[in-house]
C-alpha cells in the first residue's frame, strides 16, 4: 500500500462564495506558495462560467455509450482503492479527475455512477485499456467535500453503485456528501484503530451510538457520541484498515460524511406534523 501518500491541509485554490465570478480558471486555480497540492492543469483552461455543467462524455475508441438511467445507490462497501493521477481543468470547462483502477472497471459504461470518497461522481471518459477512469467535479462538491484537499498520487475509496442482484453489506448510501469532518485523534488498541471525528452541530443530530454513517464512502458504526465536544468516534479492524484511506489520514484532515438518511426522513415527517394529523385520524 503507498502508505507514505501525502496529503494537503491546504486547498489549491480557492472556491468563490458567489458563483460564477468573473475571473478565468487560471486565476481560479491560484496555487498557495505552501501547498502540496501544486498541480498544472492538463486541458487550456476556459471561463468559469462553463463550469456549471457536467462536461459532456469524451468518446474513445473501443468504448460505447449506454443511454440509460444513471444508478446512484451505494452500500459503503468499498470495492478499492483507486490512485489519483491527474487534477485540473477541462477544455469545454469545468474541473476534472483522472483516477487509475482497476475493479470498478469491470463492465463500465460512459455515464455510470462511482463514489469516490463516498461522493458520487459520473464517468466521463475511461481508457480503452480499463486502467482509469475520469469524472468531472462542480465547484460546489469542491466546496462541500474533501476532495479539494486531494494531489496525484493520493488514494480514494473507490464503489460502483449497486446493482438490484447486489449483495447490501453495508447500508443505504446515496453517494450525496452531507458535509465535512475533520480528525481530532488516532489512538490504536491492539491491532484495532480508535478514530475521533470533530464536526458541525448540524450533522451531529443526526449521528447516534450504535448508528451508520458513510465516512469517505465507508460504511461504518459509531461508537459513541460526544455533544459538548462536537464529535462522535468509531473504529477500525485490522482488515478494514488495510482496505480503505482512512488510516492514511493524519490529525487535523478532512473526512467526507453522510449521515443515515432515515434520521432526516425522520426530523422532516415530525416537523411536518405528520404525527399529529395521523393521531387526529385516529
Amino acid at each position: 500500500m503507498a502508505a507514505s501518500a501525502k496529503f494537503s491541509l491546504t486547498p489549491s485554490f480557492k472556491i468563490p462564495e458567489s458563483y460564477p465570478p468573473k475571473t478565468l480558471v487560471s486565476n481560479f486555480l491560484t496555487i498557495p506558495s505552501k501547498s502540496y497540492l501544486k498541480f498544472n492543469p492538463y486541458f487550456k483552461p476556459s471561463s468559469l462560467s462553463h463550469l456549471t455543467t457536467i462536461p459532456k462524455p469524451k468518446f474513445k475508441s473501443g468504448t460505447q455509450f449506454h443511454n440509460r438511467m444513471i444508478r446512484c445507490l451505494f452500500t459503503g462497501i468499498v470495492e478499492e482503492m483507486g490512485e489519483i493521477e491527474q487534477l485540473g481543468a477541462s477544455n469545454d470547462g469545468g474541473f476534472v479527475m483522472k483516477i487509475r483502477a482497476k475493479t470498478v472497471l469491470e463492465g463500465v459504461h460512459l455515464g455510470d455512477s462511482i463514489a469516490v470518497n463516498g461522493t458520487c461522481l459520473t464517468v466521463t471518459e475511461f481508457g480503452t485499456q480499463l486502467e482509469d477512469f475520469t469524472v468531472g467535479l462542480s465547484p460546489e462538491t469542491l466546496r462541500k467535500t474533501s476532495l479539494i484537499e486531494l494531489q496525484p498520487g493520493s488514494l480514494v475509496n473507490l464503489e460502483r453503485a449497486v446493482q438490484p442482484t447486489s449483495r447490501m453489506g453495508g447500508h443505504f448510501v446515496q453517494g450525496h456528501v452531507d458535509g465535512t469532518g475533520v480528525i481530532v485523534s488516532m489512538e490504536p488498541e491492539e491491532d484495532s484503530l480508535w478514530i475521533k471525528v470533530k464536526t458541525d452541530k448540524s450533522l451531529l443530530k443526526y449521528i447516534v451510538p450504535k448508528g451508520f454513517i458513510a465516512i469517505d464512502g465507508t460504511s461504518l458504526t459509531v461508537v459513541d457520541v460526544f455533544d459538548e465536544e462536537e464529535c462522535f468516534n468509531f473504529m477500525l479492524v485490522a482488515y478494514t484498515q488495510q482496505k480503505v484511506v482512512i488510516p492514511l489520514k493524519k490529525v487535523g484532515q478532512k473526512v467526507n460524511l453522510e449521515v443515515d438518511i432515515l434520521g432526516k426522513y425522520v426530523e422532516r415527517l415530525l416537523s411536518s406534523g405528520f404525527v399529529d394529523s395521523f393521531k387526529a385520524s385516529l
